[in-house]
């Protein structure tokens, strides 16, 4: 297994679906796994390591564990199924008794950047959904999307992501619309 950590939060330039990305302690794979809007925002509301007023559902779940004797040992993301990843929790209790709970590697990554717990993946899924990384380009896009992060509210992101489908729905229309149905090349 590989101890993975968050890199940051970036958007696809195709989709404008925010991605998570994992990386090595290496610093030269990265895994990408998409999300959600919804969970981009937990997964940065974690990294920036910031109590809000009122706690988000991730908080909350970090606080029910607590409350409940239970200690989040590590995240594993374990498999890729269906162009999907598969995550566990692996807990502990205050008794000694050890749990697995299945979780979406977004809620996983989350709760573990609450907890300080560890994201661990197996080498076979880092080896099969991993990127070579060019460090220097990757701390500018971090910056570019920090920037537009800081420059935007939720409601003005929800509208630019529409916006950006739209666009995109009717550019893969419009290719449509220009297919001559040939399979073959002229």
């Amino acid at each position: 297994m590989v101890e993975m950590r968050v890199a940051g939060i970036a958007l696809d330039a195709a989709s404008r679906s925010p991605i998570v990305l994992l990386r090595d302690p290496s610093g030269r794979r990265q895994v990408p796994i998409w999300i959600d809007q919804a969970q981009a925002q937990n997964i940065m509301a974690g990294l920036k390591d910031q109590a809000p007023a009122r706690p988000l559902s991730h908080d909350l779940m970090a606080k029910l564990l607590e409350a409940g004797g239970l200690d989040l040992q590590r995240v594993i993301i374990h498999t890729i199924e269906d162009s999907t990843f598969r995550a566990v929790l692996k807990l502990s209790g205050a008794d000694g008794n050890s749990h697995e709970l299945d979780a979406r590697p977004s809620d996983a990554i989350a709760l573990a950047l609450r907890t300080g717990s560890g994201i661990w993946m197996l080498e076979e899924v880092v080896a099969d959904a991993s990127i070579p990384v060019d460090a220097e380009a990757d701390a500018e896009d971090a910056a570019d999307f920090r920037r537009f992060l800081d420059g935007i509210s939720p409601a003005e992101l929800v509208r630019h992501i529409r916006q950006a489908q739209t666009e995109s729905s009717e550019e893969e229309e419009a290719g449509d619309d220009d297919a001559s149905g040939a399979d073959t090349p002229s």
